[in-house]
């Protein structure tokens, strides 16, 4: 399957929804991908983006403490599928010499990437899937919301504040 690396351009609220949405961006490209997650997922994002500490470990922090305790690396992540409007992702992790892939809500696989810095996939069918999901859509502001997110610049990304 064809993987497209893909980093993390923004965290928003969707002006149509008023839900959280990651920004992905291909790394060679203008090709955008968003994301809508909860608000919970959303802040973990946000918290290690802004690189913000917290008196406590999180569940994300818990998860990245345990595979550096267990001496076990994460290879990448990949958004692997787009099922009924439903985003599906999966952490590939070595250990031992070992691969293993786990399951994964995109959101919490993106907030694992960030801790553990890793790189970010997108599968090819994703992004073809996304498109015809976005074209073949009754609401036309999914479309609009696709325009106004790919011509955003770095001073729009930094006015939404989780």
């Amino acid at each position: 399957m064809a993987e497209v690396e893909m980093k993390i351009r923004g965290l928003m609220m969707d002006p149509v929804t008023n839900m959280p949405v990651v920004v992905l961006k291909d790394v060679g490209s203008e090709i955008v991908l968003p994301i809508w997650v909860g608000v919970y997922e959303a802040n973990a994002i946000a918290l290690e983006i802004e690189k913000v500490s917290t008196p406590r470990p999180l569940t994300h922090d818990l998860i990245k403490n345990l595979l550096l305790g267990l001496d076990t690396r994460v290879h990448k992540i990949v958004v692997s599928e787009l099922r009924e409007e439903t985003f599906y992702a999966v952490i590939w992790l070595e250990r031992d010499g070992r691969v293993i892939s786990v399951d994964s809500r995109p959101s919490d696989a993106l907030a694992v990437a960030l801790r553990m810095d890793c790189p970010i996939f997108v599968a090819d069918e994703v992004l073809k899937a996304s498109k015809q999901a976005g074209a073949s859509a009754d609401r036309v502001s999914q479309e609009e919301l696709r325009r106004w997110l790919e011509g955003l610049n770095d001073e729009d990304l930094g006015k939404y504040k989780m």
